[in-house]
């Protein structure tokens, strides 16, 4: 648990560049937006999309990293700094797939909004739940 808090805790500077190329690539796109704050994707039409690869950049490195150095200040137990890590890039990632398009190959699974971002999210935040629980008891 040692090592995979210490790759939990730097995972996010690699997750932060990663979305920055699928922007430039014009990959992992958004919905139609009518927000000012919407970028067209040449490649992929003419329209307005929510910038979805740059909330998750924001969201997954970004802020998740900043939440779990704060952690790490706190000289936590081995392995909850992991769990940490599970649980928020899980709920960062399910939060932001509400204005993602699911792959074109998958498509939606359910009712038109359940994406396999979500069903793919659910286990993480589950398991690092588990884990960060584990931990502190």
């Amino acid at each position: 648990m040692n090592l995979t808090d210490i790759i939990s805790l730097y995972a996010p500077i690699g997750l932060f560049f990663g979305r920055l190329g699928n922007f430039i690539n014009s990959e992992l796109y958004g919905l139609k937006t009518s927000g000012s704050w919407g970028v067209i994707f040449t490649k992929v039409d003419e329209y307005p999309r929510h910038p979805s690869m740059i909330y998750e950049a924001f969201l997954e490195g970004i802020v998740l990293f900043i939440i779990l150095s704060i952690i790490k200040s706190t000289k936590p137990v081995y392995g909850f700094i992991s769990g940490c890590f599970l649980f928020f890039y899980g709920i960062f990632r399910f939060t932001v797939e509400f204005v993602r398009i699911p792959d074109a190959h998958i498509g939606y699974i359910y009712y038109d909004w359940v994406t396999m971002g979500h069903l793919l999210s659910i286990p993480m935040i589950l398991l690092g739940v588990v884990i960060m629980y584990r931990k502190v008891s």
